[in-house]
């Protein structure tokens, strides 16, 4: 006679055992060889835990520069490379330098996609491309150095 159909029989997950199936060589505990492993055993951790701390991948930095020369522009030009923002103060070096720094600063933040703001008479400030600017200082710029 045919015996009762079982999904879990058919997909091999029922838990009773084949009563035609025999073990071609059945071992008993005594018979089992013993290995020893010479490789050590380390302990396992099973936990399913992840560290959150990470390297602030996503944290913004600002830094302030003062030059003094033109080739101080190419450390600020590497910060501003490397995703952070530059506020670079003009008030010790000679204008033509300024320019030629300003010039240098500005070919760099268009290269990252960023930009270069005037915030002051003497201060700009550079981002990359991950910074957004907001406001318009520069507009009130003439009326707070004419009085």
């Amino acid at each position: 006679m045919a015996d009762k159909f079982s999904l879990s029989k058919f997909f091999g997950m029922n838990d009773d055992y084949d009563e035609d199936y025999q073990d071609p060589s059945p071992v008993t505990q005594q018979q089992q060889p013993q290995a020893k492993s010479t490789a050590p055993q380390w302990p396992v951790d099973t936990r399913k835990v992840v560290a959150m701390r990470s390297a602030k991948p996503n944290s913004s930095h600002i830094a302030i520069c003062e030059p003094r020369i033109y080739s101080d522009a190419k450390g600020i030009a590497k910060q501003i490379t490397t995703g952070d923002a530059v506020i670079v103060n003009f008030a010790r070096v000679d204008e033509a330098q300024a320019q030629r720094i300003v010039d240098f600063l500005n070919g760099t933040a268009f290269a990252v996609g960023g930009e270069i703001k005037r915030i002051g008479e003497q201060i700009f400030l550079c981002t990359p491309h991950n910074f957004e600017v907001s406001g318009d200082v520069a507009a009130n710029l003439g009326t707070q150095f004419t009085s």
